[in-house]
């Protein structure tokens, strides 16, 4: 049998593990909220540990809690911003939708925590009350929403635009590497006019490029912090200068230029901010999705596909075909950006749910916000190391695609017509030849004229089949 302690309150008594520092209103919440596996990202209760550290440290400078108090709220709440107290969060993240357990549980730890510091029982609730001294000038529904906005700004840092910038650095030094390397382009599937090899890495690394400055555009709206709204966006019960401490306490702290919002019931009633980084999040998924298919086509094969890019071998295999070798880390990618596709709908539906004074889907979109930016970081990352970094060109099927390739006919355009050009293709086609010897026996062009007309490299620039005789 689990041993408990009984505590009590508004509503009786009730039964709480002896060793856990949660009180009644978790323990209530518990039983309440049972539905499916997932709890709360970790990196909210990090954040929830910042958020409370902060109020108690403003609190303390306006004069609202002395040092007696405030000092031990701090030390408790630094466990938990250090990642030291996730055991004592056991809440889900189908919870009421203001995250008011997960506050409630932020208060009753941070207060056992700090009464047992000052050599108090757990469950006293004394000399430190998790209401009136931990959520002193606070409410659940302005302090959830700024933890939501402190910690997506620490994913992003920590894990999304790392990740980005590695894929970035991988693709442009691919693009430099192979940008004299002259291949078959593809339009709708079908070949096409020459492009280069390294010009199609230095279009992913551009589309990784704007990814990155689509999320960097939507961090300043996550600096405007709700905090100091309290209740419906008013202020009710907290200091006049609340706001203001808290957010240079905190900007001090994680040196990020967080700054109270000016019209507090935004930040708190709805979550625009959250709705239009997930859209840019949702955006570098479908560019991402976009690489990760254009390189396993590129790679397929090795005989019976295109085959232009060598996939590396990551000593992976098939079960049954020996020494077959597979894009692994493509399908882990498009796999990444179906689930962000997937967030990007809930956190659509979760953002529209912002009923006159307050949003109450709060938890649902800062977990789908944090986990598409941590799975987004780190499946660039592993794409970048185990799958870029490592490709290389099959320079001998390259030139043979773009040496049989019969739209290299399009340099003739300028010189005897389209319809001309058509009949010369046509002609290849049909008969198996090559586009010169068909454009000879029609008579179009002469074998001097053809040599010195289509040349591949010259056809990768604007203007190249206008020059010369």
């Amino acid at each position: 049998m689990t041993r408990t302690r009984t505590e009590t309150d508004s509503l009786g008594t009730i039964e709480i593990p002896a060793d856990r520092y949660w009180g009644p209103q978790t323990e209530r919440a518990r039983a309440l909220f049972r539905i499916g596996e997932a709890r709360l990202d970790p990196g909210v209760i990090r954040a929830t540990g910042l958020q409370k550290w902060a109020a108690a440290e403003a609190n303390r400078r306006l004069g609202e809690l002395p040092d007696a108090i405030a000092e031990p709220i701090k030390a408790a709440a630094e466990e938990i911003a250090a990642g030291r107290r996730d055991a004592d969060f056991p809440l889900p993240v189908w919870q009421t939708g203001s995250g008011t357990q997960t506050n409630m549980n932020a208060n009753e730890v941070i207060a056992n925590l700090a009464n047992e510091r000052l050599g108090q029982p757990l469950g006293t609730r004394a000399p430190i009350h998790p209401n009136d001294h931990v959520n002193r000038g606070q409410s659940s529904n302005d302090s959830f929403p700024t933890v939501m906005h402190i910690a997506a700004v620490a994913a992003l840092r920590a894990r999304l635009l790392p990740g980005l910038a590695a894929l970035h650095a991988a693709l442009t030094a691919k693009a430099q590497d192979y940008a004299s390397i002259v291949k078959l382009g593809r339009t709708h599937m079908m070949d096409a006019v020459p492009v280069t090899l390294g010009g199609a890495f230095a279009t992913w690394a551009r589309q990784v490029e704007n990814g990155v400055a689509r999320i960097a555009d939507a961090i300043p709206r996550l600096l405007l912090l709700p905090q100091g709204g309290t209740a419906a966006g008013t202020g009710l019960n907290r200091h006049p200068d609340f706001d203001d401490a808290f957010c240079a306490i905190l900007a001090a702290r994680t040196g990020e230029a967080f700054a109270p919002n000016p019209d507090k019931s935004e930040g708190m009633a709805a979550h625009d901010a959250f709705v239009e980084l997930h859209g840019a999040m949702n955006t570098v998924a479908v560019s991402l999705n976009k690489i990760a298919n254009d390189i396993r086509l590129l790679g397929s094969g090795p005989r019976g596909g295109i085959g232009e890019l060598v996939v590396p071998a990551d000593g992976l295999s098939s079960s049954i075909m020996p020494g077959k070798t597979n894009p692994t880390q493509a399908e882990a990618l498009t796999m990444v950006c179906a689930r962000v596709m997937g967030n990007q709908t809930t956190v659509t539906v979760a953002g529209a749910q912002g009923h006159l004074e307050l949003n109450v889907f709060k938890p649902v979109i800062i977990q789908c916000v944090l986990e598409s930016a941590g799975l987004l970081g780190d499946a660039a990352v592993s794409f970048a190391t185990h799958m870029v970094a490592k490709l290389e060109p099959n320079r001998a099927r390259i030139a043979d695609q773009v040496a049989k390739s019969l739209m290299l006919v399009t340099a003739l355009n300028p010189r005897i017509g389209y319809d001309r050009a058509v009949a010369i293709a046509k002609l290849a086609l049909a008969e198996d030849l090559t586009l010169k010897d068909a454009a000879i026996r029609l008579g179009h062009v002469t074998a001097e004229e053809f040599d010195r007309w289509v040349r591949p490299e010259e056809m990768i620039r604007p203007g190249a089949t206008l020059a010369g005789g």
